[in-house]
């Protein structure tokens, strides 16, 4: 079933993508999720990979895990921690691309002025 235009505009249907971009919009849990994407990973191991502390970290984890972008699995006396929606991936990616399109063309808008600047010398 189709929604209308102004349904997919209304408040109520854009703070859930809201919610779900300022889950990724920290720095930290983009550094959990880059970890994590390798496999299945303990507090003690994303520490040592991430370098964040343990109180931070778990900080993190508790947010990412309520919004559904990772589970966690007791294994003994460790938690694991497994990306449970590997779309984030795709998300990031293209994220990533557009941001590396844009600072290619601001190089070459930066070396197209110095350019010009080599010029009235």
């Amino acid at each position: 079933m189709s929604k209308t235009l102004s349904q997919q505009n209304s408040p109520e249907l854009l703070a859930p993508v809201a919610e779900y971009f300022k889950v990724l919009a920290e720095t930290s849990r983009l550094q959990i999720l880059s970890c994590l994407r390798t496999g299945a990973m303990n507090v003690t191991e994303m520490g040592e990979a991430t370098g964040l502390g343990q109180p931070n970290l778990s900080k993190h984890l508790k947010v990412l895990t309520q919004a559904g972008l990772i589970s966690r699995q007791q294994k003994g006396v460790s938690v694991y921690y497994a990306i449970s929606d590997p779309v984030i991936f795709s998300l990031c990616e293209l994220v990533c691309d557009r941001i590396g399109d844009q600072i290619q063309k601001r190089a070459k808008e930066f070396e197209q002025i110095k350019a010009l600047g080599t010029l009235s010398k």
